[in-house]
């Protein structure tokens, strides 16, 4: 298991570029809210925590993580000075098939908006076997992906930056 020892909130403030500037957008779905607004509010606090002004943070929710991709694409559309966007959800193994189809297909969409739109989506998308492991995701003895999250969408926006930067026009 890729984070049997790994905590997933820990990062060095003084490694990472300076974000107080930085405008983050968050989708989140309502879709097993216990989780997802833990990990909302891991991402929240570490966006804060390094620097991000909060009125720089815009939140939108969705039904559920397969209409993540969708509500990313509007954000992208909506807000072209966003410089990322994190994609916040919850998928857990049922008795069905309809665990892999959402997940393929959210995963899908999120990867094509990112290679079809200047800003950045991070994937915070937990897809466990159990609710447990969800639960160990979102805040609990892993500490909390939404963190990640917020810390992966910092470095892209300085990427996204630097890549503009760089641009031969």
């Amino acid at each position: 298991m890729a984070t049997s020892e790994k905590n997933l909130s820990t990062y060095n403030k003084d490694q990472l570029p300076e974000a107080k500037n930085m405008r983050i957008g968050l989708v989140v779905s309502e879709w097993n809210p216990d989780i997802t607004e833990n990990l909302f509010q891991g991402a929240f606090d570490a966006l804060i925590d390094t620097g991000v002004i909060k009125e720089n943070i815009v939140r939108w929710n969705v039904p559920g993580s397969f209409e993540l991709p969708y509500g990313c694409k509007k954000m992208q559309e909506s807000f072209d000075m966003l410089d990322a966007i994190i994609a916040i959800g919850n998928v857990i193994q049922g008795e069905t098939k309809h665990f892999d189809f959402v997940c393929q297909g959210l995963t899908q969409g999120i990867m094509e908006l990112n290679l079809k739109s200047d800003i950045p989506v991070i994937f915070c998308v937990l897809t466990d076997n159990t609710k447990a492991q969800s639960e160990a995701r979102s805040g609990g003895i892993h500490g909390n992906k939404g963190t990640e999250a917020a810390i992966a969408a910092i470095k892209m926006a300085q990427l996204r930056k630097d890549a503009k930067f760089y641009k031969a026009d």
